[in-house]
């Protein structure tokens, strides 16, 4: 447990994204009955596309991967190996019933994370996501947020790119951001590992449920 009544699951291999989301909803399900725990599931999966609810089919411009729907709000996404998944299944009944300030709170779990790792990332007003500044000095962004929230239990979470193979985001328009690019930790020159970027995030977690009580900042 990472706090009380929240599982903690950390896979070591690749899970196929149709499966992850065949256990999201099972699990899903399983928190709003009360017959199992709020859970943060963190894991990789193989290269895959997945659409979100306001996907646009321009966005699409070369499926060389499976392309999946996944249900959750926002657009196009890429997730591969180097890109540690931080899916987020919890009862907001127990907490502040609070769309806006749950995706505040996990966009502030992700920022203070990177932070232990010298990177500085920030919310931008308009534009989904965590951003930074890339080596040429501009914004790009290195996490993703997509959530689902189902009778007030989440769904799906954050996503941040440590060291995946960046042309693979080429085939799509990220989150149908067209002005901006993709980084990661490694292009920024932090070679982090899987086990030290999971140890940030526990470091995190009670500032993050913490958040989830109170009410989302206006600013």
């Amino acid at each position: 447990m990472i706090a009380e009544g929240v599982e903690l699951r950390r896979e070591r291999g690749l899970i196929p994204y149709r499966d992850a989301l065949t256990a999201m909803e099972v699990r899903n399900a399983a928190i709003r009955e009360g017959t199992q725990p709020d859970l943060v599931w963190l894991l990789e999966h193989p290269p895959v596309y997945t659409a979100g609810t306001s996907a646009k089919a321009a966005d699409l411009l070369d499926p060389r991967f499976d392309v999946v729907t996944a249900g959750r709000g926002g657009e196009y996404t890429y997730h591969g190996p180097g890109q540690r998944i931080g899916y987020v299944l919890i009862d907001l009944n127990r907490r502040a019933r609070d769309v806006r300030g749950y995706v505040h709170a996990l966009e502030g779990w992700v920022i203070d994370s990177l932070a232990d790792f010298g990177v500085e990332s920030w919310r931008a007003e308009g534009r989904i996501g965590i951003w930074t500044r890339d080596i040429d000095g501009r914004e790009a962004k290195i996490g993703a947020i997509g959530v689902r929230v189902r009778r007030w239990v989440t769904m799906h979470g954050f996503s941040v790119n440590l060291s995946p193979d960046l042309s693979h985001f080429t085939g799509i328009v990220p989150c149908g951001i067209s002005e901006y690019g993709v980084t990661s930790m490694q292009r920024l020159g932090h070679d982090v590992a899987v086990a030290d970027w999971d140890a940030a995030l526990m470091r995190h977690a009670d500032a993050f449920f913490e958040r989830l009580g109170m009410p989302c900042p206006t600013t």
